[in-house]
């Protein structure tokens, strides 16, 4: 089928790339023309801007959405609401917060455009991999553009997983879990390291993929990291979180639900941006006051 595709990062010009190579016809449109470029050079029709764009797609329309959540994905979505029209689709793909997509669907709907949320894993493997996609929506307008879903995603690797927003929450549920199974990698990989014993940090993680039960993809990319760098020694330990974490642990909240290993895990993100921890110095400085114990002056 054919689709519109805008925002061709790291993310969404490999989307374009594995659709076409699906047999799919893909219009790709993003700010920057080089990577307008790159796509054509894949065998994607060029567009340069959103009208243009829609006008290169033949009616009932389908655009995918793979910008920034927040303001960048909200300002596209009404963009294309003025250019679209009755009958065409919007999937968004990005990992936009669940309560945005059902609000952008009820925007859309007022227009007659299909909404559709479509949760996305698989990062920059996706292309060879295959993306996992987890999608909300009206049955009609997910049957219409499942074919692209069929393409993107591995065998196994697709489900409507029910009405509007229920894509993007089982999306953002994905990714709080995501942050548990990473701080216990982290946690665990550092206790050997700081230990008694001079371990293969990259042996270790590279038997574990064999018959543990630790196995799983992440501990395959852990493996090849270690391998590239077996101490990190060029990687500062910053971590970033990009949201989903923190709407995990709200709605965990939300719906008395004890989450402590997501929660835990979330702070320790906070805990890594720190150069110096005020709390620490606070703790460190009663334990002083009440019991005496040592304090280390800065530069110590």
């Amino acid at each position: 089928m054919q689709i519109g595709m805008i925002g061709l990062g790291r993310m969404g010009a490999n989307m374009t790339t594995r659709l076409i190579r699906g047999g799919h016809a893909v219009v790709a449109y993003d700010r920057d023309p080089a990577a307008v470029q790159r796509s054509v050079g894949d065998g994607a029709t060029g567009a340069s801007s959103l009208e243009d764009l829609v006008s290169k797609l033949q009616a009932p329309r389908a655009v995918w959405i793979m910008v920034p959540s927040g303001d960048p994905t909200d300002a596209t979505v009404n963009d294309l609401l003025k250019l679209l029209a009755p009958g065409d689709a919007i999937i968004d793909g990005g990992n936009s917060k669940w309560t945005d997509s059902k609000a952008r669907y009820a925007r859309s709907k007022e227009k007659q455009v299909a909404f559709v949320d479509a949760g996305t894993s698989g990062g920059v493997w996706g292309l060879a991999n295959g993306y996992c996609l987890m999608v909300g929506g009206d049955d009609d307008a997910v049957k219409r553009v499942e074919p692209v879903f069929l393409t993107l995603a591995p065998e196994g690797g697709y489900a409507h997983v029910g009405p509007s927003g229920a894509g993007h929450f089982s999306k953002m549920v994905h990714n709080g879990i995501e942050y548990g199974m990473l701080a216990a990698y982290g946690e665990g990989f550092e206790i050997m390291e700081k230990s008694e014993y001079t371990y293969d940090l990259h042996q270790l993680a590279s038997i574990w993929r064999y018959g543990s039960v630790v196995r799983s993809w992440l501990l395959e990319l852990l493996e090849l990291a270690l391998k590239e760098d077996p101490d990190l020694a060029k990687v500062r330990g910053w971590v970033a979180d990009s949201g989903e974490g923190r709407w995990t642990v709200q709605a965990a909240i939300d719906e008395d639900v004890p989450a402590p290993v997501i929660t835990m895990s979330l702070l320790s993100r906070f805990v890594s941006r720190q150069e110096e921890s005020f709390s620490a110095k606070v703790i460190a400085a009663l334990r002083n006051q009440f019991g005496g114990h040592a304090i280390k002056a800065e530069g110590e």
